[in-house]
């Protein structure tokens, strides 16, 4: 019995090229989903394999030449283990976010080449493309090329990479900075972390603690009150021996008071809370009440940067009232895309202080740079992946036809 294997970007080629090459009274025997490879090293899109053979007794699945194919029922293929079907659904998921994906740009190429409009030329509406591929909402896009376009100091420009450093100027100006924690000769500053649930607090606490007491050489203490999750107090405990520094659980508002009291001789306090549910009234009101015994200088919100924009404001919003006072953006290497954040920086309210882009202590946190930021923003110093490449492409096929 002789086996031949075809691999095509969907079922139907597939099938397609078993037909072609075997002949009508071919039999499949076995079908998954397999990534393919580039140059043989570097990961490319999916695609279905089906093994199949002609010397196999089987009644043929394959129509007849000349016969208009039907539609084959899932139950009269040879069913795929339930793993491969999995990636086949999720194959499918992709190619149809990319052809979503297609159907916009040739909307917004018809909108922009046959609608009239003698205000877009190519150069404008390439950058207000390269907007969208950076993640921003059309109407963030719409708005920041509109603003440049009245600029008369950019009203001229063509060239992509000075249009993109005008837009770069325009989101930095959209974006406060805090500055870092602030330290006072002979007096204890507290700093308060707050946020919702894994957004990498209890690391962040430890990034700073490690580069105030050993980079900056300050007495730091760390307090938390994360009781809830599970090995949250270990986890603070195993850094805080590290580093050596002293480290106080707190269980309850009114031991709060005491135990800043015990270590007032420090020059910094951090406070390490549980996470809380921007929906939960009862745990923010009991955040709200630690906060108050432990009389925060600083209370810093901790967002990951992976949320969606929605997510993200209003979680902004519930903690700015519950006494936020500066932002901490995480998880920044985790992003595919940054254009969520800028929602958030320009009508947040929270001026930003940190930056995270990755898990090692005390490494990788920066102060809050805007003018980096809005670069990052906008896809530059970002690896592009696959998928972005793959969309990159489709625009240029479609704008260069």
């Amino acid at each position: 019995m002789k086996l031949r294997t075809f691999r095509a970007a969907t079922m139907h080629e597939a099938l397609t090229l078993v037909r072609r090459e075997l002949g009508p009274d071919a039999a499949v025997l076995h079908t998954r989903s397999v990534r393919s490879r580039w140059l043989g090293v570097l990961p490319g899109p999916r695609q279905i394999e089906v093994t199949a053979s002609c010397g196999v007794n089987v009644p043929s699945r394959l129509p007849a030449r000349g016969v208009a194919a039907k539609p084959v029922a899932p139950s009269s293929l040879v069913r795929p283990s339930l793993r491969a079907a999995e990636e086949v659904k999720l194959t499918n998921q992709v190619q149809g976010q990319l052809g979503a994906l297609q159907a916009m740009v040739k909307d917004l190429c018809q909108r922009s080449k046959l609608g009239g409009r003698d205000d877009w030329p190519e150069h404008w509406f390439h950058l207000f493309t390269d907007l969208l591929d950076a993640e921003l909402s059309e109407e963030a896009a719409r708005t920041l090329v509109e603003g440049l376009r009245n600029d008369p100091h950019a009203a001229g420009l063509s060239d992509p990479r000075l249009l993109k450093d005008r837009v770069a100027s325009m989101i930095e100006s959209d974006i406060r900075v805090a500055g870092p924690i602030k330290i006072t000769p002979g007096r204890c500053r507290l700093a308060a972390l707050v946020g919702p649930t894994g957004v990498g607090k209890t690391t962040t606490i430890a990034k700073l603690a490690a580069n105030f007491r050993l980079k900056e050489k300050r007495r730091v203490g760390l307090i938390t009150v994360d009781t809830y999750r599970i090995a949250a107090v270990e986890q603070l405990r195993t850094y805080a021996d590290i580093i050596d520094l002293p480290m106080h659980v707190v269980s309850t508002p009114g031991e709060m008071r005491e135990t800043v009291a015990r270590m007032s001789h420090l020059d910094l306090i951090l406070l390490d809370t549980a996470g809380r549910s921007p929906r939960d009234e009862v745990r923010i009101q009991e955040l709200q009440a630690f906060l108050a015994e432990a009389a925060a200088d600083e209370v810093h919100l901790v967002l990951s940067s992976v949320a969606t924009a929605r997510t993200l404001q209003q979680t902004a919003e519930r903690f700015v009232a519950a006494g936020a006072t500066a932002l901490v953006l995480t998880k920044l290497d985790e992003a595919n895309g940054l254009g969520n954040l800028l929602p958030l920086l320009r009508c947040g309210g929270l001026p930003l202080s940190y930056l995270t882009d990755g898990q090692n202590v005390p490494d990788d946190i920066q102060l809050a740079d805007a003018r980096r930021l809005a670069r990052l923003i906008l896809g530059a110093d970002r690896p592009a992946s696959n998928l972005k490449s793959q969309i990159s492409n489709l625009k240029s096929l479609i704008l260069n036809p």
